[in-house]
């Protein structure tokens, strides 16, 4: 059984945005999402470094050392695009203006918490970032993460570890192997990688999970890995 990607991650999420949407992607998988949005779906990607509008990466003879992602991704803008200073990307964050909010985490809560910082990481110390600003102002929260960490321990769990980034705001969560939403009752499985059997899904999950009546297959187009 083979996990998906990061591309395939990415693609997963994009399928769920919903038509005329206004949706800030995260540094690192986040930023895929982009590349793998359904043809004539028309959305506004924003960024927190100040682009309304971006489009798919940049091709590498096509790059704009000064048109980038708040990752530092060569970007392209779609018709309409606009770039505008923190001041106008965080007012339209903490304004109320995005629909949803597609960010990386280490951890997600039954509850909906999310850790997505973590101080001991050598040399990086405590980065939070915009996510605070993101988790509180976006209409939805999304996360795309792998579902368990290197050493094989789960990022889903009853109570996050790490330091919170936010309470209560994450809905719906992609990993490589399923696809999970966030409810008042906690986390209810909704699509599954086929080759994971359910008594394996439940014990690479740290936390009780509910399995939906409509439980389908998780799947994905053959995508080359790539680094955002």
């Amino acid at each position: 059984m083979a996990a998906l990607n990061r591309n395939q991650m990415a693609w997963r999420a994009a399928q769920d945005i919903v038509d005329g949407s206004v949706v800030n992607l995260g540094i690192g998988m986040p930023v895929l999402a982009a590349d793998h949005l359904p043809a004539g779906r028309d959305v506004f990607f924003q960024s927190e470094n100040g682009v309304i509008g971006v489009g798919p990466a940049a091709a590498p003879d096509k790059a704009d050392g000064d048109l980038v992602d708040a990752g530092s991704r060569p970007i392209t803008l779609r018709p309409g695009a606009t770039v505008v200073d923190s001041v106008g990307s965080f007012g339209m964050i903490r304004g109320g203006h995005i629909d949803v909010t597609i960010l990386g985490a280490f951890e997600v809560a039954a509850n909906g918490d999310f850790a997505n910082w973590d101080s001991r990481i050598p040399n990086k110390g405590p980065l939070v970032g915009g996510a605070m600003d993101l988790a509180v102002g976006a209409k939805a929260v999304w996360v795309i993460m792998e579902h368990n960490t290197r050493k094989g321990a789960p990022r889903l769990l009853e109570r996050c570890a790490l330091p919170l980034t936010a309470v209560r705001c994450v809905k719906r969560v992609f990993t490589d192997i399923a696809v999970i939403d966030v409810t008042p009752g906690g986390f209810v499985l909704r699509e599954l990688l086929a080759g994971v059997a359910i008594d394996e899904f439940r014990a690479r999950t740290g936390a009780p999970i509910a399995i939906a009546a409509d439980l389908k297959a998780l799947v994905a187009p053959a995508l080359s890995d790539a680094t955002a």
